[in-house]
């Protein structure tokens, strides 16, 4: 059996990149595992008002159940995860953002006069949207073929050249104040959708449409959560071989 009540000064981040079934729990309490990973179990809940050994149980429960495999990306080399994320999170994202920009339209210009807390919502999903898709070709067309290059190095015992940027940090640095803000724009929104319960006379694409920014926003946590947890540290350390 796995007892936490000890280890209540592990990060929370630790606890998503062992086991990402842990994620569930954070979430329902509303703590931040992706941007804010890097908070204590202590320290998460003195600011939140929560009861401390209730999580904990929660989060043992959870380990303890074995149930589901849950996927060890701990374990996968960097090029594969680097490679996994942009197939994966990063496609998700070009495809979902077209149709939710395209039903947010629509609910605006029917439901908005009723509901006005659209407009606000459909004006954070577009500017999500842009930031988004710029940050996205930055890691694809810069970071990642740099993690690519070390772990190929690596593996034929080579040099790596100096990156025009410097270190590694630099970029990871960006990408994470990124992360941080289009997680801040998902809290907002989810406080808007009043964690996206469609209203009483909600029609079908409100329905569908609420249900989608639901799943964008897991699906972006997940993506945050593997490159802030995971690959980001992994790719610092990688690249301290080098030097």
């Amino acid at each position: 059996m796995e007892t936490l009540h000890k280890d209540t000064q592990k990060h929370i981040g630790q606890f998503v990149a062992e086991d990402f079934r842990t994620a569930a729990v954070f979430s329902k309490y509303k703590i931040d595992f992706c941007c804010n990973g890097n908070r204590s179990i202590e320290e998460a809940c003195q600011k939140k008002g929560i009861d401390r050994n209730r999580l904990l149980d929660e989060l043992e429960a959870v380990l303890n159940t074995s149930t589901g495999q849950s996927i060890d990306y701990k374990s996968w080399p960097l090029d594969l995860l680097a490679e996994y994320i942009e197939k994966t999170h990063h496609r998700y994202v070009e495809e979902k953002i077209p149709v939710l920009r395209q039903f947010l339209d629509k609910l605006c210009r029917v439901h908005g006069e009723h509901h006005p807390e659209l407009f606000k919502i459909n004006e954070l999903f577009t500017a999500s949207a842009g930031e988004l898709s710029a940050h996205l070709k930055k890691e694809e067309l810069i970071l990642f073929p740099f993690i690519k290059k070390m772990v190929k190095a690596t593996l034929e015992n080579g040099a790596v050249q100096a990156p025009h940027f410097g270190t590694v940090e630099n970029p990871i640095a960006m990408m994470m104040e990124e992360h941080d803000t289009e997680g801040e724009r998902f809290r907002q929104i989810a406080e808007l959708t009043d964690n996206y319960t469609p209203p009483a006379d909600a029609c079908n694409t409100y329905r569908v449409t609420y249900a989608m920014l639901d799943e964008f926003e897991k699906d972006l946590h997940l993506h945050i959560h593997l490159e802030n947890n995971i690959l980001f540290p992994k790719a610092v350390k990688l690249e301290k071989q080098f030097n």
